[in-house]
């Protein structure tokens, strides 16, 4: 007879701990084995993308989506216990965000201030040294003749040029918070430094020691100062803009969970900003993340172990003795299992009725549509006739045509598990785009037929606001052949591996054109 037993908490768990606290001894002699053979330990760093965007949610806010959204059959009403309600968990898990938001705020300001400090010695360094002499020893200056006067155009042009070029360059909305310093930028911003240091130095010395009266030569010492940080801004275009265009190497991006693939040509980058250019594609190129489509395989592999039963009749305290029955019966069980496994068969049926399924869906739902732009096109043409005070808005249109598809759109929607990709009002406000600019029904089902790429879904149901590197090398270092890393998100992670594109050689074969020219010698026997 079949019967049902109810452990209770405390035995329960009290038993995994105390396995767990086995388990837990073995991996670390495991891990202590495996340290003395040298083995390397993996370098974890985050990327962050601007923190006033929304944080995506976990797994279970997601579950409750999917099983909540009955927005095509009936109209629910949310009370706010549920939906506001906080466990211990959620609490540390919002002060963590606030303290990294916090910290990542004033990191970026802190930057930010040492480039406005930077840039604002760079450009009135050389006014200062075109003012100094005029207000500590204006008695001793020659005259400036109309070649110094000229060098004073020179060195203004000179000055707006740069002011701009450094704007265009430099001060632009940072796309992402990297982990570790640009190396290149940090170089320059030190190069500069201790340019205009040397400058101010030389010029202390041999100029406001001395208190020079040759005005002239000072306006040219000031323009040379323009021209060599002119010189060093020209640098910073190639090797932060010009370095990386040529391709170099050949990534491919996998997502962990449904084995997406997309390949990439990069230049010379370092980890960190190859990984930062690999997301920027990523939510450009991949499909939205859909976990629902994993869940399907999860529960046939359930279903299939269920129909397993193991049962230990005589004990923990007779292992020993009854090991060989035991391994008869594991036998046993095999056998029978490789004869009972029909899940290829029940898989090909399965997945035949789910295709049957999503195209009777389909079907409908185009009808519907079709049928329902068809009333626009009607309510148009009546509206023509009315006055221009009594034409109703796109929105009011969209909303009045909407029951009419709802329920076929939600059916198809929960057939292909995209339910929770988008609201009853996102889809609304797609069908009011697509009756103001006047597309068909084809362009509005376009969306919702074929998964599109990720930023064409709301922010608020893909953007994660923080991304994980996890690398061997350094991620201030280059891409190198056969480099590997992660790029962990919420819920699924992008595995990156690198190649170097192949050195090409080019030969030319010549072909001589008198080797195409032929000779038809016709015969008198022939009838040509």
């Amino acid at each position: 007879m079949d019967t049902e037993s109810t452990y209770s908490g405390y035995s329960y768990y009290s038993g995994r701990s105390r396995g767990s606290h086995r388990h837990g001894e073995r991996i670390r002699d495991h891990h202590k084995s495996r340290s003395k053979d040298g083995s390397r330990s993996e370098k974890s760093v985050t990327i962050n993308a601007p923190p006033a965007e929304p944080l995506l949610g976990d797994s279970s806010v997601l579950g409750e989506e999917v099983q909540d959204d009955n927005w095509g059959e009936t109209t629910t009403a949310v009370t706010g216990t549920s939906e506001h309600s906080l466990s211990q968990e959620d609490i540390v898990r919002i002060t963590k965000d606030l303290e990294d938001s916090v910290g990542l705020d004033c990191r970026r300001y802190f930057s930010l201030t040492l480039a406005v400090v930077l840039g604002l010695l760079v450009f009135l360094t050389p006014l200062a040294f075109l003012a100094l002499p005029h207000l500590l020893w204006p008695d001793k200056l020659l005259v400036c003749g109309t070649a110094c006067e000229g060098l004073f155009i020179s060195v203004a042009f000179k000055l707006l040029i740069l002011l701009l070029a450094v704007w265009a360059l430099f001060f632009r909305a940072p796309r992402a918070s990297l982990p570790r310093v640009f190396v290149f930028r940090a170089l320059l911003a030190v190069l500069v430094l201790l340019f205009v240091v040397s400058y101010w130095l030389f010029y202390g010395v041999r100029i406001l020691d001395s208190q020079d009266e040759n005005y002239q030569g000072i306006v040219q010492y000031a323009v040379s100062l323009v021209d060599a940080l002119l010189f060093i801004h020209y640098l910073a275009i190639v090797l932060l803009e010009l370095r990386q265009l040529q391709p170099a190497f050949s990534v491919c991006v996998t997502r962990s969970t449904d084995g997406e693939t997309r390949h990439y040509n990069l230049g010379q980058l370092s980890i960190q900003r190859a990984a930062l250019v690999i997301i920027e594609n990523y939510y450009r190129d991949f499909s939205v993340h859909n976990p629902a489509l994993l869940t399907a395989s999860k529960s046939r592999a359930a279903k299939h172990l269920a129909g397993l039963k193991v049962y230990n009749v005589d004990g923990p305290e007779n292992n020993a003795a009854t090991g060989l029955a035991h391994s008869q019966s594991r036998a046993m069980i095999a056998a029978a299992a490789r004869r009972r496994d029909t899940s290829h068969n029940e898989l090909y049926y399965e997945e035949a009725e789910h295709e049957r399924r999503v195209r009777k869906r389909k079907a409908r739902l185009v009808v519907a549509v079709e049928e329902a732009f068809t009333h626009i096109k009607r309510m148009q043409e009546e509206e023509q006739k009315k006055a221009p005070g009594d034409v109703m808005d796109p929105r009011e249109a969209a909303q009045a045509i909407f029951p009419s598809m709802a329920r076929s759109l939600q059916k198809y929607l929960r057939t292909t598990r995209q339910q929770h990709c988008h609201s009853m009002e996102s889809i609304q406000q797609h069908l009011a785009f697509c009756i103001t600019n006047n597309m068909t029904p084809k362009a509005f089902l376009e969306s919702y037929l074929t998964p599109g790429p990720t930023l064409q879904y709301g922010r608020e149901r893909w953007l994660a606001r923080q991304w994980t590197l996890v690398s061997e090398a350094s991620v201030t270092s280059g891409l190198k052949e056969g480099a590997i890393f992660l790029l962990k998100c919420i819920d699924f992670s992008l595995v990156v591996t690198a190649k170097r594109i192949p050195y090409i050689q080019l030969s030319e074969e010549f072909i001589d054109p008198k080797s195409h020219k032929f000779v038809l010698r016709l015969q008198s026997e022939t009838s040509v």
